[in-house]
């Protein structure tokens, strides 16, 4: 198996596992982990997924450019991939936390993995970057999509134009990163992010997930007016009653998720 799949109590691990290859993904890397996300969607009962890589050298640094498969860029470009890279970069059906522990080099379709998580962790060791036009390709599988979007227009071209790699502390500087960790330090800084969402209601945090994922290209005013499925079940919840609750009686609230 080339990715690792493990489910702790409410949260899962997702470890790229191709170390020697710096996680890059091969096409059956990608497979796997378009199946691990449809795992995940299916079970109710994870309330936050940590996505990462093998080792300390690599978070992924793309497309496995060894794999012998010959598809050219227009191939690549033409296949079906709605899911975008690693079946997370584009991802609209995963209403879960995803978090990125960035234990390295995230580059290329790394980086689009990246892109597609929620929150966002490196070690200070990190390196990011879309490099693709420096071997005549492109982030096509939500690089340039997605990095236009998050960063501001001179920022984004500046690095899609030049394919320039950037460290940790700038990428927390542009906004790209949550919070940078010295290496041994990185475990317990994505564990204190993950207990901060498992103190939420899990049907709260879905819905967020939803509302912003439903809203982008709206008006605020459009946004808020957005009536979700995911919306709807977190107020009708015996959660919201309990959060109310727990909150008078000055206690830790005791989630259900219903």
């Amino acid at each position: 198996m080339t990715v690792r799949f493990a489910v702790e109590g409410e949260i899962a691990r997702v470890t790229l596992d191709r170390p020697d290859r710096m996680n890059a993904v091969d096409r059956a890397t990608e497979q796997e982990l378009i199946r691990i996300w449809e795992t995940i969607e299916r079970d109710r009962a994870i309330r936050a997924v940590v996505l990462t890589g093998a080792g300390d050298r690599a978070f992924c640094t793309g497309a496995d450019m060894k794999d012998g498969s010959g598809v050219s860029g227009l191939e690549y470009w033409a296949a079906p991939r709605p899911g975008g890279f690693g079946g997370i970069a584009l991802r609209e059906t995963l209403d879960i936390p995803v978090i990125a522990r960035v234990n390295g080099h995230a580059l290329g379709g790394g980086m689009e993995m990246v892109l597609g998580c929620d929150i966002v962790v490196a070690s200070a060791t990190a390196g990011f970057g879309l490099p693709e036009p420096r071997v005549g390709r492109l982030a096509l599988d939500g690089g340039i999509a997605l990095l236009a979007r998050r960063l501001s227009h001179v920022q984004a071209m500046g690095l899609l134009l030049t394919g320039r790699r950037i460290g940790a502390d700038e990428a927390l500087r542009l906004g790209l990163v949550n919070e940078v960790a010295a290496p041994e330090g990185l475990d317990a800084a994505v564990d204190r992010w993950v207990a901060d969402i498992l103190a939420c209601a899990p049907l709260s945090v879905r819905a967020i997930k939803q509302m912003v994922r439903a809203g982008e290209g709206l008006t605020a005013v459009q946004a808020q007016a957005l009536r979700l499925p995911a919306l709807v079940e977190a107020l009708q919840s015996a959660d919201q009653e309990e959060g109310v609750r727990a909150f008078q009686e000055k206690r830790p609230p005791r989630w259900q998720g219903r």
